[in-house]
Protein backbone atom coordinates (compact mmCIF):
# COMPACT_ATOMS: atom_id res chain seq x y z
CA UNK A 1 0.00 0.00 0.00
CA UNK A 2 1.14 3.91 -1.14
CA UNK A 3 0.02 7.21 -0.44
CA UNK A 4 0.97 9.99 -1.94
CA UNK A 5 -0.86 13.76 -1.33
CA UNK A 6 -2.56 15.32 -4.48
CA UNK A 7 -2.50 19.25 -4.54
CA UNK A 8 -4.37 21.68 -5.62
CA UNK A 9 -3.78 24.24 -8.65
CA UNK A 10 -4.31 27.86 -9.11
CA UNK A 11 -4.38 29.62 -12.30
CA UNK A 12 -2.02 32.59 -12.08
CA UNK A 13 -3.15 33.64 -15.19
CA UNK A 14 -5.63 32.52 -18.14
CA UNK A 15 -6.15 33.49 -21.61
CA UNK A 16 -8.37 31.95 -24.13
CA UNK A 17 -8.46 32.11 -27.51
CA UNK A 18 -10.49 30.23 -30.01
CA UNK A 19 -11.87 27.37 -31.09
CA UNK A 20 -9.59 24.70 -32.20
CA UNK A 21 -10.16 21.89 -34.61
CA UNK A 22 -10.38 19.46 -31.94
CA UNK A 23 -13.02 21.81 -30.17
CA UNK A 24 -11.22 22.78 -27.53
CA UNK A 25 -10.09 25.88 -27.18
CA UNK A 26 -6.59 27.49 -27.38
CA UNK A 27 -5.10 28.80 -23.95
CA UNK A 28 -1.90 29.74 -22.71
CA UNK A 29 -1.96 29.64 -18.84
CA UNK A 30 -0.24 29.68 -15.73
CA UNK A 31 -0.09 26.67 -13.59
CA UNK A 32 0.85 26.83 -9.95
CA UNK A 33 0.70 23.67 -7.27
CA UNK A 34 -0.79 24.66 -3.52
CA UNK A 35 -0.67 22.83 -0.27
CA UNK A 36 -3.97 21.91 -0.49
CA UNK A 37 -4.26 18.80 -1.19
CA UNK A 38 -6.42 15.00 -1.05
CA UNK A 39 -4.76 11.98 -0.17
CA UNK A 40 -4.72 8.90 -2.78
CA UNK A 41 -4.22 5.46 -1.45
CA UNK A 42 -3.71 2.89 -3.72
CA UNK A 43 -2.81 -1.01 -3.21
CA UNK A 44 -2.90 -3.81 -5.88
CA UNK A 45 -5.55 -5.91 -5.97
CA UNK A 46 -7.70 -8.44 -7.92
CA UNK A 47 -10.67 -5.63 -9.22
CA UNK A 48 -10.22 -1.73 -9.73
CA UNK A 49 -12.47 -0.20 -6.67
CA UNK A 50 -11.90 3.48 -5.76
CA UNK A 51 -13.15 4.58 -2.19
CA UNK A 52 -13.70 7.56 -0.18
CA UNK A 53 -15.49 10.23 -2.85
CA UNK A 54 -18.60 8.15 -4.76
CA UNK A 55 -18.39 11.01 -7.28
CA UNK A 56 -15.11 9.69 -8.69
CA UNK A 57 -15.50 8.76 -12.31
CA UNK A 58 -11.54 10.52 -13.11
CA UNK A 59 -9.87 8.29 -11.58
CA UNK A 60 -11.44 5.24 -12.74
CA UNK A 61 -11.26 6.36 -16.26
CA UNK A 62 -7.19 7.05 -15.54
CA UNK A 63 -6.35 3.95 -14.16
CA UNK A 64 -8.73 1.81 -16.83
CA UNK A 65 -6.35 3.32 -19.02
CA UNK A 66 -3.25 2.78 -17.66
CA UNK A 67 -4.26 -1.08 -17.56
CA UNK A 68 -4.98 -0.58 -21.48
CA UNK A 69 -1.96 0.76 -22.06
CA UNK A 70 0.09 -1.74 -19.96
CA UNK A 71 -2.17 -4.70 -21.21
CA UNK A 72 -2.82 -5.51 -17.52
CA UNK A 73 -6.15 -6.18 -15.38
CA UNK A 74 -7.07 -3.09 -13.67
CA UNK A 75 -6.22 -4.40 -10.28
CA UNK A 76 -5.97 -1.10 -7.89
CA UNK A 77 -8.05 -0.57 -4.72
CA UNK A 78 -7.80 3.22 -3.87
CA UNK A 79 -9.51 5.35 -1.44
CA UNK A 80 -9.30 9.21 -1.96
CA UNK A 81 -9.63 11.30 1.38
CA UNK A 82 -10.92 14.48 0.06
CA UNK A 83 -10.11 17.75 1.37
CA UNK A 84 -10.02 19.95 -1.82
CA UNK A 85 -13.79 21.12 -2.90
CA UNK A 86 -14.57 19.70 -5.37
CA UNK A 87 -15.89 21.64 -8.73
CA UNK A 88 -14.28 24.52 -7.67
CA UNK A 89 -11.69 25.56 -10.11
CA UNK A 90 -8.84 24.39 -8.05
CA UNK A 91 -8.31 20.92 -9.75
CA UNK A 92 -8.73 18.58 -7.12
CA UNK A 93 -10.14 15.43 -9.58
CA UNK A 94 -6.76 15.74 -12.12
CA UNK A 95 -4.60 16.11 -9.40
CA UNK A 96 -6.25 12.46 -7.83
CA UNK A 97 -6.37 11.11 -11.19
CA UNK A 98 -2.46 12.08 -11.74
CA UNK A 99 -1.48 10.47 -8.35
CA UNK A 100 -3.57 7.77 -9.06
CA UNK A 101 -1.20 7.27 -12.33
CA UNK A 102 2.24 7.55 -10.43
CA UNK A 103 1.01 5.13 -7.82
CA UNK A 104 -0.16 2.81 -9.92
CA UNK A 105 2.41 2.90 -12.27
CA UNK A 106 4.91 1.91 -9.88
CA UNK A 107 3.15 -1.25 -9.13
CA UNK A 108 3.71 -2.54 -13.17
CA UNK A 109 6.34 -4.95 -13.94
CA UNK A 110 7.09 -2.64 -16.97
CA UNK A 111 6.01 0.53 -16.04
CA UNK A 112 5.10 2.99 -18.50
CA UNK A 113 7.78 5.71 -19.33
CA UNK A 114 7.13 9.42 -17.99
CA UNK A 115 6.39 10.80 -21.55
CA UNK A 116 3.82 7.73 -22.21
CA UNK A 117 2.36 8.41 -19.25
CA UNK A 118 1.93 12.50 -19.38
CA UNK A 119 0.12 11.14 -23.36
CA UNK A 120 -2.20 8.99 -21.50
CA UNK A 121 -2.84 11.76 -18.77
CA UNK A 122 -3.62 14.48 -21.62
CA UNK A 123 -6.64 11.91 -23.20
CA UNK A 124 -7.98 11.46 -19.33
CA UNK A 125 -8.15 15.52 -18.86
CA UNK A 126 -6.51 18.95 -19.91
CA UNK A 127 -4.85 19.52 -15.83
CA UNK A 128 -4.04 15.95 -15.62
CA UNK A 129 -0.43 16.09 -17.22
CA UNK A 130 0.11 19.25 -15.16
CA UNK A 131 -0.10 16.91 -12.01
CA UNK A 132 2.78 14.89 -13.58
CA UNK A 133 5.31 17.05 -13.16
CA UNK A 134 7.18 19.18 -10.73
CA UNK A 135 7.03 23.13 -10.48
CA UNK A 136 5.10 25.96 -12.16
CA UNK A 137 3.96 25.64 -15.58
CA UNK A 138 3.29 27.34 -18.70
CA UNK A 139 0.12 25.35 -20.22
CA UNK A 140 -0.35 25.82 -24.14
CA UNK A 141 -2.17 24.84 -26.56
CA UNK A 142 -5.04 22.83 -24.82
CA UNK A 143 -3.54 23.08 -21.50
CA UNK A 144 -1.47 20.00 -21.75
CA UNK A 145 1.67 21.12 -23.49
CA UNK A 146 3.47 22.29 -20.78
CA UNK A 147 6.93 24.00 -20.10
CA UNK A 148 8.41 24.67 -17.08
CA UNK A 149 8.62 28.52 -15.45
CA UNK A 150 10.80 29.66 -12.47
CA UNK A 151 8.67 31.46 -10.56
CA UNK A 152 8.72 32.63 -6.76
CA UNK A 153 6.64 31.47 -3.64
CA UNK A 154 7.73 33.44 -0.82
CA UNK A 155 4.00 33.99 -0.46
CA UNK A 156 0.89 33.59 1.40
CA UNK A 157 -2.52 32.28 -0.50
CA UNK A 158 -6.06 32.55 0.27
CA UNK A 159 -8.73 30.68 -1.66
CA UNK A 160 -12.54 31.35 -0.82
CA UNK A 161 -15.50 29.53 -2.19
CA UNK A 162 -18.46 31.73 -1.81
CA UNK A 163 -21.61 30.09 -0.07
CA UNK A 164 -24.56 29.32 -2.54
CA UNK A 165 -22.75 30.19 -5.56
CA UNK A 166 -23.83 28.03 -8.25
CA UNK A 167 -20.78 27.28 -10.72
CA UNK A 168 -22.10 26.90 -14.24
CA UNK A 169 -20.68 24.36 -16.21
CA UNK A 170 -17.61 24.73 -17.81
CA UNK A 171 -18.86 23.82 -21.28
CA UNK A 172 -21.36 26.77 -21.02
CA UNK A 173 -19.28 29.34 -19.77
CA UNK A 174 -16.88 28.36 -22.86
CA UNK A 175 -20.05 28.94 -24.90
CA UNK A 176 -20.38 32.32 -22.78
CA UNK A 177 -16.81 33.55 -24.08
CA UNK A 178 -17.56 32.51 -27.57
CA UNK A 179 -20.44 34.14 -27.85
CA UNK A 180 -19.44 37.63 -26.40
CA UNK A 181 -16.21 37.24 -28.82
CA UNK A 182 -13.97 36.53 -26.33
CA UNK A 183 -11.09 35.34 -28.57
CA UNK A 184 -10.70 38.45 -29.81
CA UNK A 185 -7.34 40.28 -29.35
CA UNK A 186 -5.95 37.01 -27.87
CA UNK A 187 -2.72 36.93 -29.90
CA UNK A 188 -2.29 40.28 -28.02
CA UNK A 189 -3.15 38.98 -24.32
CA UNK A 190 -1.16 35.92 -24.98
CA UNK A 191 1.89 38.01 -25.64
CA UNK A 192 1.57 40.13 -22.50
CA UNK A 193 1.25 37.02 -20.75
CA UNK A 194 4.33 35.74 -21.86
CA UNK A 195 6.18 39.57 -21.58
CA UNK A 196 4.79 39.80 -17.67
CA UNK A 197 5.73 36.24 -17.31
CA UNK A 198 9.12 36.88 -18.59
CA UNK A 199 10.20 39.61 -15.79
CA UNK A 200 8.75 37.93 -12.76
CA UNK A 201 11.19 38.14 -10.16
CA UNK A 202 9.48 38.52 -6.95
CA UNK A 203 6.04 37.48 -5.95
CA UNK A 204 4.78 41.31 -6.56
CA UNK A 205 5.44 40.28 -9.99
CA UNK A 206 2.55 37.97 -10.51
CA UNK A 207 0.74 41.22 -10.24
CA UNK A 208 1.29 42.23 -13.48
CA UNK A 209 -0.47 38.81 -15.49
CA UNK A 210 -3.16 39.51 -16.83
CA UNK A 211 -6.52 38.70 -15.57
CA UNK A 212 -9.11 35.27 -16.17
CA UNK A 213 -10.60 35.78 -19.40
CA UNK A 214 -13.49 33.05 -18.61
CA UNK A 215 -14.50 34.71 -15.02
CA UNK A 216 -14.54 37.38 -12.75
CA UNK A 217 -15.78 38.02 -9.36
CA UNK A 218 -16.27 41.27 -6.83
CA UNK A 219 -14.82 39.20 -3.82
CA UNK A 220 -11.36 39.44 -5.94
CA UNK A 221 -11.89 43.31 -5.62
CA UNK A 222 -12.36 42.82 -2.01
CA UNK A 223 -8.93 40.43 -1.46
CA UNK A 224 -7.03 43.27 -2.84
CA UNK A 225 -8.52 45.86 -0.52
CA UNK A 226 -7.60 43.44 2.25
CA UNK A 227 -4.34 43.33 1.04
CA UNK A 228 -3.52 40.97 -1.45
CA UNK A 229 -1.18 41.71 -4.25
CA UNK A 230 -3.09 39.85 -6.51
CA UNK A 231 -6.29 38.30 -6.63
CA UNK A 232 -8.34 36.68 -9.18
CA UNK A 233 -10.20 33.64 -10.29
CA UNK A 234 -9.00 30.58 -10.67
CA UNK A 235 -9.90 28.27 -13.42
CA UNK A 236 -13.51 28.01 -14.32
CA UNK A 237 -14.43 29.45 -11.13
CA UNK A 238 -15.62 29.55 -8.63
CA UNK A 239 -12.76 29.85 -6.17
CA UNK A 240 -10.98 33.64 -6.11
CA UNK A 241 -7.71 33.20 -4.80
CA UNK A 242 -5.46 36.16 -2.74
CA UNK A 243 -1.94 36.36 -2.87
CA UNK A 244 -0.48 37.73 0.08
CA UNK A 245 2.97 39.07 1.76
CA UNK A 246 2.43 37.06 4.72
CA UNK A 247 0.30 34.16 6.68
CA UNK A 248 -0.52 37.38 9.25
CA UNK A 249 -2.08 39.18 6.64
CA UNK A 250 -4.13 36.52 4.69
CA UNK A 251 -5.45 35.10 7.34
CA UNK A 252 -7.22 38.60 8.83
CA UNK A 253 -8.58 38.64 4.86
CA UNK A 254 -9.54 34.53 4.94
CA UNK A 255 -11.56 35.22 8.76
CA UNK A 256 -13.06 38.89 7.37
CA UNK A 257 -14.94 36.33 4.19
CA UNK A 258 -15.45 33.14 6.14
CA UNK A 259 -18.84 34.22 6.94
CA UNK A 260 -19.46 34.13 3.35
CA UNK A 261 -18.05 30.61 2.27
CA UNK A 262 -15.53 28.34 2.52
CA UNK A 263 -12.17 30.00 3.32
CA UNK A 264 -8.71 28.47 3.49
CA UNK A 265 -4.99 30.08 3.88
CA UNK A 266 -2.24 28.00 2.38
CA UNK A 267 0.82 28.40 0.38
CA UNK A 268 2.58 27.73 -3.12
CA UNK A 269 4.45 24.22 -3.74
CA UNK A 270 7.35 23.59 -5.97
CA UNK A 271 8.31 20.00 -6.10
CA UNK A 272 5.67 17.38 -6.55
CA UNK A 273 4.34 18.02 -2.77
CA UNK A 274 7.06 20.12 -1.23
CA UNK A 275 7.28 23.44 -0.27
Amino acid sequence: MSSAPAPAKINLALVVGPLRHDGKHEVVTVMQRIDLHDVVTLEPGDALSVRGFPADTIVTTALEALARAADVVPGWHVHIEKRIPVAAGLGGGSSDAATALLLANETLDDPLAPEELAQLAAAVGADVPFFLVDGSQLATGDGTDLVPVDLPIGYAVVLFVPNDETKDSTRSMYEAFDERRGADGFAERAGALRRALGVVAEPRDLAALPRNDLASSPFADELLAAGAFRADVTGAGPTIYGLFDDDADATRAAAALASRGSTFVTCPVGALGHP
